[in-house]
């Protein structure tokens, strides 16, 4: 039997460099182990429009590489059909990008942990070139059962 549902909020700070992925499972599972919650969901949830969330494999790094250059073909900095460049060439692009990928996550907890698949990871796309400060909320609900 299990216990009361239960919630836990975490907030998150990534500093980007600039375009590119970056690695948040491990501060996402340390979010949900320190929640105590045993079994349920976990969401996470970006507070931006120029930078994303994903749900990709993590063992081989030429995935994200070749993400990116996809992109770059897609949707193309300083692409002259874009009115919007108040920051910059990669100002549109980087929306489009964003509206294209997600802005939150969803996943599972099982036995008090992330209940990935063996070859997946969460990264946060930060898709401008500048570095810029991201801040994500990191939401557990569950229980304490198995």
């Amino acid at each position: 039997m299990s216990g009361a549902l239960r919630q836990h909020v975490a907030r998150l700070e990534v500093a980007t460099p600039g375009r590119g992925t970056f690695d948040v499972t491990a501060r996402v599972a340390a979010a949900v182990q320190e929640s105590g919650i045993r079994r349920g969901l976990v969401t996470v949830f970006l507070h931006h429009t120029s930078a994303s969330l994903i749900l990709c494999e993590n063992a081989d790094p030429a995935v994200r590489a070749d993400l990116e250059r996809f992109f770059a073909e897609l949707v193309p900095d300083g692409d002259p059909r874009f009115a919007h460049d108040d920051e910059g060439p990669d100002d549109m692009p980087a929306h489009v990008r964003a509206i294209l990928t997600q802005s939150s996550q969803t996943m599972p907890i099982r036995g008090g942990r992330l209940d990935l698949g063996t070859w997946q990871g969460l990264y946060l796309y930060e898709h401008r070139r500048a570095a810029h400060r991201r801040r994500l909320t990191v939401t557990v609900v569950g229980d304490d059962g198995e």
